[in-house]
């Protein structure tokens, strides 16, 4: 399946897409009443795939470049039921990079099985002005080398 369900791309649904993985814990404070795992907490294990990719591959930046950041847009696709217990695997990986902007491809994975996508853009903002602006030639390198893995 595409990356989205109207736009070719990397297929957000296999494993091997993916530049950068991390490992969250399927929390009972997670589940809805149904016992299932709830939207919210989702979206959190997406977050926590977000935070660790800029943790790995843009630490060493100086915080007044990472300070930039807007989410502007955010959509997923919850594919499958997660239950507790158990851990959860997030991959992420980079599907564009504009001028001001690029878009992150994200899968959650229970065991082989993607339990959700997401897409999400984020521009990059100048805070004076409160304006895009475009991407600083060091976030940039570092974007352009975290695609999908080549083969």
């Amino acid at each position: 399946m595409p990356a989205t369900d109207t736009a070719p791309g990397p297929d957000l649904t296999r494993r091997s897409t993916f530049a950068c993985w991390t490992r969250d814990s399927i929390r009972y404070r997670d589940l809805d009443p149904n016992f299932h795992v709830n939207n919210g907490a989702v979206n959190e294990y997406f977050e926590d795939g977000r935070v660790r990719f800029r943790a790995e591959r843009m630490s060493h930046l100086s915080q007044t470049l990472l300070a930039g950041f807007a989410l502007v847009k955010y959509s997923a696709h919850y594919r499958a039921q997660i239950r507790f217990p158990g851990d959860v695997d997030i991959g992420t990986v980079v599907l564009k990079v504009g001028n001001s902007s690029y878009v992150l491809g994200q899968g959650i994975f229970v065991d082989e099985t993607c339990v959700a996508t997401a897409e999400v853009v984020t521009v990059y903002i100048d805070h004076a002005t409160g304006r895009s602006t475009p991407l600083p030639a060091e976030i940039r390198a570092i974007l352009e080398a975290s695609g999908p893995p080549a083969g």
